[in-house]
């Protein structure tokens, strides 16, 4: 099995932005524990400040890796672009946030990008991004 983790834009900044909000483990660290608890999946990952850029990861992702858990951060809410990539393509994308958007500014609250993914996740720390691959791993195995 074969799923992308792709983040957007500030999440480069994991561990170091705002640590009260997102935590202080950095994407690297979080990605080897994921490679350990999940060593049966090739664990991709991307990141770009750019929506074009996840444009074109979802766009490629999307024909070659059985599912995608996507962190679109501040795209999320406003990008039609990101939605329409995501119905473009075959596999399966969970959209996950760090933080619980709900509880956060009103802006936060609408997705652009929901309608288009199979599941959300969020308000569980970095712990999001593992229940992200648990959602796709549990919707691949049917």
């Amino acid at each position: 099995m074969r799923i992308l983790i792709l983040n957007g834009p500030n999440l480069n900044l994991l561990g170091r932005r705002e640590p009260e909000i997102y935590g202080q483990d950095s994407m690297e660290t979080l990605l080897g524990r994921l490679r350990a608890a999940y060593p049966d999946v090739e664990l991709e990952y991307a990141q770009s400040n750019s929506e074009g850029v996840l444009i074109d990861h979802l766009q490629e992702a999307g024909y070659r890796c059985d599912g995608i858990v996507f962190n679109a951060g501040a795209y999320t809410h406003t990008s039609v672009a990101l939605h329409d990539a995501i119905k473009a393509i075959p596999a399966p994308v969970v959209e996950i946030h760090i933080s619980n958007v709900h509880t956060r500014e009103a802006f936060r609250r609408v997705s652009m990008i929901s309608p288009a993914c199979c599941g959300v996740i969020c308000g569980f720390g970095l712990d999001s991004y593992r229940l992200g691959i648990e959602a796709l791993r549990a919707r691949l195995q049917k």
